[in-house]
């Protein structure tokens, strides 16, 4: 399988907190949760809704896999109209979840993965299938990346500047150059860029 993370962030980088007011949104003293909702148009919800369905598995960080078993794991697709692919999708879906501290996950098709994580990432990578998709997941989106584990990066940038947060990149993490794939805008200002890890960049 493909494995591709799919990352909404703002202009400046901030990955925390981009769909509510929820516990873990305020981590650290953050409270500008919610700045996603509602900003994209109709052509990007549909991108989001597609992106889901041609998953094959998922693949996830704790945080993330508890936020979405909590809310996406209690849907039914009569639940949340316009949406029913990503329900179905999360719900049918083999899930994984890199955690050291869930043990018996309640969400129905999870697997926790063994403390080799990368090993077992890559066994993952090596069985058939279109893609293993990460979505938010911001911890282990960096380690994915500095392991040399992804194969395509999607960022949905969001036109906010929120100010404070965790972002996605760290001031001092490696350095990684980027193919672009496909990139473009919607009406609200939100744009969609797919990028492919080329190696290390060039400096002049």
């Amino acid at each position: 399988m493909k494995l591709t993370t799919i990352t909404q962030v703002t202009i400046d980088g901030v990955v925390q907190g981009n769909g509510g007011a929820s516990v873990e949104d305020r981590k650290n003293g953050f409270h500008r949760g919610g700045w996603a909702m509602g900003k994209g148009d109709a052509d990007t919800a549909e991108f989001i809704n597609r992106t889901y369905h041609r998953a094959d598995a998922f693949l996830f960080g704790r945080r993330t896999y508890e936020l979405f078993a909590a809310s996406w794991g209690t849907f039914t697709e009569q639940d949340a109209p316009g949406r029913e692919l990503i329900v179905r999708a999360l719900n049918t879906r083999p899930k994984y979840v890199a955690s050291t501290t869930i043990t018996d996950p309640a969400w129905s098709g999870t697997s926790v993965l063994p403390d080799d994580l990368a090993t077992a990432i890559a066994d993952l990578k090596a069985t058939p299938g279109g893609e293993l998709q990460v979505h938010g997941s911001g911890t282990l989106v960096r380690w994915l990346l500095a392991s040399g584990l992804v194969d395509e990066m999607t960022l949905l940038t969001i036109p906010v500047i929120v100010g404070q947060g965790t972002r996605l990149f760290p001031a001092d993490g490696p350095d990684l150059a980027l193919d672009l794939l496909e990139s473009r805008v919607d009406s609200k200002g939100v744009t969609i860029q797919v990028f492919r890890p080329a190696g290390s960049p060039q400096y002049v």
